[in-house]
C-alpha cells in the first residue's frame, strides 16, 4: 500500500518540459498552419568544422495573423495532425 502511494507521489509531481523554439516563417500558404524554419550551427564529430543546418516545421496559427519573414516563437504541444505538433507562441 505504501509502495503505490509512492509511486503515485512521484507521478504527480514529474513536470512536463515543452520545447520551445525559435525560426522564420518560410510560408504561410495554409489555412491555420505555417511552415517555419529553424537555423542552428553544428560541429563536425570528426573535424570540428562548423556548419550550418536548417530545420523546417509546421505550426499551428489559430489566427492566420503571421505571414512570411515573421520571426516567431512556438513550443511542442499534443499532435493537431499527421504533422502539426507545433503551437506559435509569438512573433519576437
Amino acid at each position: 500500500m505504501t509502495k503505490e502511494k509512492e509511486l503515485e507521489k512521484k507521478l504527480d509531481n514529474k513536470k512536463i518540459t515543452k520545447r520551445k523554439l525559435n525560426g522564420i516563417v518560410v510560408s504561410d500558404k495554409m489555412d491555420k498552419t505555417i511552415v517555419v524554419r529553424v537555423d542552428k550551427v553544428k560541429q563536425h564529430p570528426k573535424y570540428k568544422k562548423r556548419y550550418a543546418a536548417s530545420k523546417k516545421y509546421k505550426v499551428h496559427d489559430e489566427k492566420n495573423q503571421f505571414k512570411e519573414g515573421d520571426k516567431v516563437i512556438f513550443v511542442e504541444c499534443r499532435p493537431l495532425s499527421k504533422d502539426k505538433k507545433w503551437r506559435v507562441l509569438y512573433a519576437k
